[in-house]
């Protein structure tokens, strides 16, 4: 449910279809990082999110791996409504 109710509703298009569909294939150590990325401001996140999408690298490294599944899994979402 915090995937779905943030303080942006980018983010809740963002993190909430991801958490949806992607949560359960995470492993203990991703869902523990997946709350630590919850804990970050929503204004950070979508800057991160966003630059992953234009292959740069901002963001805290231990959550780089995950930002990339977050940017990823956004990026097929806006492709398959295309």
């Amino acid at each position: 449910m915090r995937s779905w109710r943030r303080g942006t509703k980018e983010m809740d298009l963002i993190l909430g279809p991801f958490s949806d569909s992607q949560l359960g294939a995470l492993s203990a150590g991703e869902l523990d990082l997946y709350e630590q990325l919850l804990d970050e401001n929503d204004q950070d996140l979508y800057l991160w999110i966003a630059a992953r999408l234009r292959d740069e690298h901002p963001g805290p490294q231990e959550l780089l791996a995950l930002l990339d599944r977050v940017a990823g899994h956004a990026q097929d979402r806006l492709i398959a409504k295309s």
